[in-house]
């Protein structure tokens, strides 16, 4: 990204979804999110301190941290962003397999919404959206 960038909300999109497909997440949270960020999740997960609406980098990298952790990836992808003013959406599909909870061992497919919200070219807010009943 660079400052001549037209529309830098979409060039951190871009990146997000380039960097993400080459499983660089953490490199993503270094550069292009905001140190005071917020994710929301569709629900939380307190047996595991884990808020719905979390709040700054080092919880997001925490709960990162936690996914990568508690879930073998087989594969996964990421395709966007879709632009709407300084907000972006970014859509991911997951092939899991969960090692905790009621669905540990199970492998399964998930699909993924994200809405990203850029500011100051970086990520201040982030919303996932996904069926839990699917």
């Amino acid at each position: 990204m660079t400052q001549t960038d037209p529309n830098p909300c979409l060039a951190v999109g871009k990146k997000l979804v380039e960097l993400c497909n080459q499983n660089k997440t953490y490199q993503v949270l270094d550069e292009y999110y905001a140190d005071d960020i917020v994710s929301v999740e569709v629900m939380g997960m307190p047996e595991v301190g884990m808020d719905k609406q979390m709040k700054g980098i080092e919880a997001i990298r925490a709960k990162t941290k936690w996914w990568y952790d508690n879930h073998e990836i087989h594969s996964s992808s990421c395709s966007g962003p879709f632009p709407h003013g300084e907000r972006f959406i970014v859509f991911f599909e997951m092939d899991i397999t969960p090692k905790m909870g009621p669905m540990a061992g199970q492998r399964m497919q998930m699909q993924e919404a994200g809405l990203y919200t850029v500011k100051d070219g970086k990520i201040i807010r982030e919303e996932f959206f996904y069926d839990m009943s699917a």
